[in-house]
């Protein structure tokens, strides 16, 4: 059992004055944990031509970022705090299980994050080969996370109007790409398609790793100011931009330039810059895809490192992972973040996506398992923002990503189902470990005062 500690008033006042995120920015770190723009999209092509993947970033938000917005609005509301997803299986299905929910989606988010560098070295090398390969890509993957990591440091830098700016600058080249590509866009390109050559299994998890981590948001709800409000509408004004950012870039892309699939691959929208508007165009392309790739690390990194403080001040992680640095980031949180990035740094970009989109699959699992439950469970719990339609509702919302989870699972490797499987039993492991370290007192534990009671006088209902 842990020992609860009341935390001390110098702590206390330092967290109250950490500015809160407002509708704006907030917005801008969702687009940057779900997107940041098309770079990374291009895979999709290469998979399936150019109609596929138009027809799968227009219905594919259907199929799943509606449903996961939806749930994290919800759950997100019903407990502003920043261990998200973590409090929300602890609640429904208790703590075990809520361990295992915080260490697959931690380690997600980190595989997630090991792609940044690699994305932003992918769209660097046409221009610079050197870091296509070798010494010096290593050096500069490592080089990067360091330089981010210490952004990081210093405070949600993402939040406030540099999110804004950040993003602006972002998308503003497929503006003026969009208009300079109007006299060369032949629109009988986008329906070309070949159904008998697609590869689907990375059709699919570019697909998938282009349009979830909508709950990311949710392991930064204690610091959104007024959540109950802000965050469903943060959710719904992201959604039109994510959207928007793959299929307008998609258009361009496949409609001014003949479709060659075998060199559509992370970084090609580089090169298609370069054929309508020349070197400079693709310049500045490649420097918003370096800020981007910046934006989504930063977020990214956010998101990871608040979640492990959120499990420490509910007594699932040891009590040091709450400490918060000057600038009011999780000091270890971040320094574990890290660590994971560069350690998976050597994977490809379709080894990066497979491994996270199988690890967040068995996540997305137990928040729809969750999320049913607490309709069933605790229907009266306060629900500052409510999906519509009941327990019933709820079932058939979680159906058609359940079924899409499945076939994302289906066509994974043998060696990514290995290696995720693998970090999967760590995790069955690990919470007995902590709690075992825990009643021998080797390890301070200690759960916040702050926070509300998971039971509130109701049973939770254990998976098994």
């Amino acid at each position: 059992m842990a020992v609860t500690e009341l935390a001390t008033a110098s702590t206390s006042t330092r967290t109250n004055q950490i500015k809160k995120i407002s509708i704006l920015p907030l917005i801008f770190i969702i687009f940057y944990e779900v997107s940041g723009g098309p770079f990374g999209s291009e895979d999709a092509v290469q998979a399936a031509g150019p109609l596929l993947t138009l027809l799968g970033f227009i219905i594919f938000p259907f199929i799943w970022s509606i449903p996961e917005a939806l749930i994290t609005a919800e759950m997100g509301t019903m407990f502003p705090e920043n261990s998200g997803y973590v409090v929300w299986v602890s609640s429904a299905l208790g703590p075990y299980w809520g361990f295992q929910q915080g260490w697959m989606k931690w380690l997600s988010g980190v595989i997630d994050n090991a792609l940044y560098p690699v994305l932003f070295l992918d769209y660097l090398k046409s221009a610079v080969p050197a870091v296509g390969s070798g010494l010096p890509r290593v050096l500069a993957t490592w080089g990067l996370t360091v330089v981010l990591t210490l952004l990081n440091y210093r405070g949600l830098t993402i939040v406030g109007f540099v999110a804004v700016f950040l993003g602006i600058f972002s998308l503003i080249p497929f503006v003026v790409m969009g208009f300079i590509s109007i006299p060369k866009l032949e629109p009988s390109r986008w329906v070309e398609v070949d159904i008998h050559d697609v590869d689907w299994n990375l059709y699919l998890n570019t697909l998938f790793w282009s349009l979830n981590y909508w709950d990311s948001i949710s392991t930064l709800v204690g610091e959104v100011e007024n959540p109950k409000k802000t965050l469903p509408k943060g959710l719904f004004y992201a959604l039109i931009l994510v959207v928007l950012g793959y299929v307008f870039p998609l258009l361009i892309g496949t409609g001014a330039v003949p479709v060659d699939r075998a060199v559509w691959s992370d970084g090609y929208f580089s090169d298609i810059a370069k054929i309508i508007g020349g070197v400079w165009l693709r310049w500045w392309l490649q420097a918003a895809a370096a800020v981007s790739n910046m934006g989504m690390f930063v977020a990214e990194m956010s998101s990871d490192s608040f979640q492990l403080l959120g499990m420490a001040e509910r007594g699932m992680l040891p009590t040091f992972f709450t400490k918060r640095s000057r600038y009011g980031t999780p000091i270890i949180g971040i320094l574990f973040s890290a660590s994971g990035v560069i350690l998976l740094s050597w994977l490809s970009f379709e080894e990066i996506v497979a491994a996270e989109n199988f690890l967040y699959c068995f996540g997305m699992i137990l928040e729809f398992i969750a999320f049913i439950l607490l309709k069933i469970k605790k229907p009266n719990a306060a629900r500052p923002f409510k999906v519509p339609g009941g327990k019933v509702g709820a079932i058939v919302m979680c159906i058609p990503p359940t079924i899409l989870i499945g076939f994302v699972l289906a066509f994974s490797t043998l060696k990514v189902m290995v290696i995720s499987l693998i970090a999967m039993v760590i995790g069955l492991v690990m919470q007995p470990c902590l709690k075992f370290v825990e009643r021998k007192k080797w390890i301070k534990f200690s759960v916040s005062p702050e926070l509300p009671d998971l039971d509130n006088g109701v049973t939770t209902q254990d998976l098994v």
